[in-house]
């Protein structure tokens, strides 16, 4: 959630803005927010969000993910799949959730490097703790894979698979991973050639090559969700002074998703002029046909009062000024040298 100019909000820190800004540069002031949401369907856009907390200015995302991510295997009764974006992709993740009973797909950056598992002890020396190197954007440092599948799908054309078994990031040796790498190998008329794309697996028993990559594009449903909250369900629209007060309102809107998960069955579809009828309802068409069920059930507050001329402020009460707070950096800086002073 960004707050670009929202200057009396305590704790706004510079987060990662992926819609384009006037400056150019990809970095916004705001809250920063962690979801993660169960995908109930193999197709469509929805969403529902298990837990949306904010990142606190003392917080990073990897934390603030892996300790959602406990508190909701805990009332799982199977092992789920999580599926990451490429920020999670890194050694600290995969540490902060071993101990957790859910098998996980982490997209990765093209320019990561892995290490194979190393050769055996050869009794002399410090053993060692990685293998040959494996970067991402150097062919020359790939090897055979040891599984390659070609197929050919509607949207995408040819594509080719390929998997790597047994490597690891650098910071976290003892946890072995298989390295998939995705590519489209002709390109469709009309559409950008699109960049490879590669995932790791962490988990007890991987899916087939064919369907891990496919259950990796069910995570975009998230971003349907924030394009939801933010466009439908007015989740940035209010201006509030303090961080509880961002708390309590950012509750409602998972609330409310499944508020439109559960009526998804009981409305009738509403739709302008020049939409088309859909046999499946999204969240956004669910939202657009509540108003007859909401009339239909009613409501226990009173009837809102008649618009009028207000008093407005008082003669002589006195205004004060809200507060100015400045944006937290977060991370460390760079070390300086002191400088001594002899007397």
């Amino acid at each position: 959630m960004v707050k670009t100019h929202a200057r009396t909000l305590k704790e706004r820190t510079y987060e990662h803005q992926p819609t384009a800004l006037p400056h150019g540069i990809p970095v916004g002031i705001g809250q920063g927010y962690s979801t993660i949401a169960w995908i109930p369907e193999s197709s469509g856009s929805w969403a529902l969000p298990l837990r949306h907390e904010r990142i606190t200015s003392w917080d990073n995302p990897i934390g603030k993910g892996a300790q959602q991510l406990a508190q909701v295997c805990q009332y799982l009764q199977n092992r789920p799949i999580v599926l990451f974006d490429s920020e999670y992709g890194c050694a600290p993740l995969v540490k902060a959730t071993a101990a957790i009973a859910a098998d996980k797909v982490m997209r990765i950056r093209s320019n990561r490097c892995l290490w194979s598992a190393p050769l055996s002890y050869s009794g002399k020396g410090r053993p060692r703790i990685h293998g040959n190197q494996f970067k991402l954007n150097d062919t020359q440092s790939w090897w055979e894979p040891e599984q390659t599948l070609e197929s050919v799908e509607p949207k995408l054309g040819k594509i080719r698979l390929r998997k790597w078994d047994d490597l690891h990031f650098r910071g976290s040796p003892k946890h072995p991973m298989t390295l998939i790498l995705v590519e489209r190998l002709e390109t469709v008329t009309g559409r950008l050639n699109s960049q490879p794309l590669w995932l790791v697996w962490v988990g007890i028993q991987m899916p087939s090559l064919a369907e891990i990559w496919q259950l990796y594009l069910r995570r975009f449903s998230i971003e349907h969700w924030y394009r939801l909250v933010k466009q439908t369900l007015h989740w940035t629209v209010p201006k509030l002074s303090t961080p509880e007060q961002c708390e309590r309102w950012s509750d409602l809107m998972p609330l409310l998703t499944w508020q439109l998960w559960l009526a998804k069955d009981v409305v009738r579809e509403i739709r302008l002029p020049w939409q088309k009828s859909l046999p499946e309802l999204t969240p956004g068409r669910v939202a657009q046909s509540m108003l007859p069920l909401l009339i239909k059930i009613g409501t226990p507050t009173v009837a809102p009062k008649r618009r009028g001329n207000s008093d407005g402020w008082q003669t002589g009460k006195p205004r004060t000024r809200r507060c100015r707070y400045p944006v937290v950096k977060k991370g460390k800086g760079r070390f300086q040298k002191s400088t001594k002073f002899v007397s």
